[in-house]
């Protein structure tokens, strides 16, 4: 089975170099990396994640607005009938993993996040959606 991951930037956050790095160790590992390149909205990425069928959502969060934009895509995903976990990594305070993962973000990566690390994530929760 391969694994097919979104990632997106979510919001007015113009920073791309992290979310192209990520896609690239995805892509390394085997996995099928679909981007949807900066400011996207909750609701295109939602669609977009659908659209492409994909296993798992990454967003790469820098602006501050991860409290506001990763609940909204996961809200989004749900609306739509999608239980397709969601990933965020970029500058998440540590005080903030909890309210993510209360809103139903299945895994962070901060800053120093390994490469190993994110690949074992991103396809542990891909082979729980596919069962």
């Amino acid at each position: 089975m391969s694994v097919r991951v979104l990632v997106a930037k979510v919001g007015l956050d113009g920073h791309d170099r992290g979310v192209k790095v990520v896609a690239r160790i995805l892509r390394d590992a085997g996995m099928e990396v679909v981007y949807t390149g900066l400011f996207q909205t909750p609701e295109t990425v939602a669609t977009a994640a659908i659209q492409e069928d994909v296993d798992v959502v990454g967003l790469s969060m820098l602006s501050g607005a991860h409290l506001t934009l990763a609940p909204l895509v996961v809200s989004a995903l749900r609306e739509r009938g999608s239980t397709i976990p969601v990933v965020v990594g970029g500058i998440v305070p540590p005080s903030d993993v909890a309210a993510l993962r209360d809103a139903g973000v299945a895994d962070v990566f901060g800053p120093g996040a390994s490469a190993e690390s994110i690949v074992a994530s991103v396809a542990a929760l891909a082979a729980e959606t596919s069962r």
